[in-house]
């Protein structure tokens, strides 16, 4: 580290402090994304090739750890006590990211292969890894292509097998969750108009939809266009907003603050 000057010796030790990395394999990813901080860890956890590889061995163990006992499989349980064991709730938006790093089918299961090839790619091999890992699998929901592919995902994961639809509780409580990342200031007053106007099970395509409409319209909805190609849920809650005063005349009301 001779020839770096200081603040890229800053940089090089802290991140082999928080990643564990080797100083060779640091400063490679540090030369391959010109010095950037943020590149570096998207680099370093996203190019498995990169960085030595996690111990399968250390893996399997912890996976013994959580796993169920009648059946080779992580299910609620065995992820509570991991949880417990991270020192984090189990409702934690980070185990969403994990569950996405790990691509796994069902919300709370994890198989053996998931859990063992979603830690390796991100370089975890033992709980403390996975401690200091946990800010950065949050800081991935600021990055907007991560976040769209995260909430996309979280439709198949968190819907009942054999069904193509998503019961309403739990679309409800996954778009709390998601979009409290985002603040979207409408997500409540949809929340509670599909519970008062809907109160079915959410098609993919509403599910989709629905981040793109957010992404689009400003909350008073000044600028939406009601000729668009929207899923005819979506036109029927901006019917709802006006309705019931909460936009108008594409401002918000006044006193617009969710009262449920």
């Amino acid at each position: 580290m001779n020839k770096l000057n200081r603040a890229q010796r800053d940089k090089l030790q802290q991140f082999i402090g928080i990643t564990g990395a080797s100083e060779k394999n640091a400063l490679q990813v540090f030369k391959s994304c010109d010095w950037q901080f943020e590149g570096a860890f998207d680099i370093y956890y996203n190019h498995p090739h990169i960085k030595s590889a996690a111990d399968t061995r250390h893996l399997e163990e912890l996976y013994n750890r959580y796993k169920d006992p009648h059946a080779d499989m992580m299910l609620a349980d065995g992820i509570t006590l991991l949880c417990n064991d991270l020192q984090i709730d189990p409702q934690d938006i980070a185990m969403l990211v994990v569950s996405w790093h790990m691509k796994a089918a069902t919300m709370c299961e994890f198989s053996k292969q998931e859990f063992i090839d979603g830690l390796q790619s991100l370089g975890i091999d033992s709980l403390e890894k996975f401690r200091e890992r946990l800010s950065f699998m949050r800081s991935e929901l600021k990055d907007e292509r991560k976040y769209r592919e995260i909430y996309n995902f979280s439709f198949g994961w968190a819907k009942e097998k054999g069904q193509k639809s998503l019961a309403l509780d739990t679309a409800i409580g996954m778009w709390q969750l998601l979009f409290a990342e985002k603040k979207w200031p409408l997500v409540e007053h949809w929340c509670k108009f599909l519970q008062v106007k809907h109160n079915k099970a959410i098609s993919r395509d509403t599910w989709s939809q629905l981040l793109e409409f957010a992404r689009v319209f400003d909350p008073s909805l000044s600028n939406y266009d009601p000729e668009g190609a929207w899923p005819y849920l979506i036109d029927e809650f901006v019917e709802y907003l006006i309705e019931n005063g909460i936009i108008q005349k594409g401002k918000m009301t006044s006193d617009w603050s969710y009262k449920y």
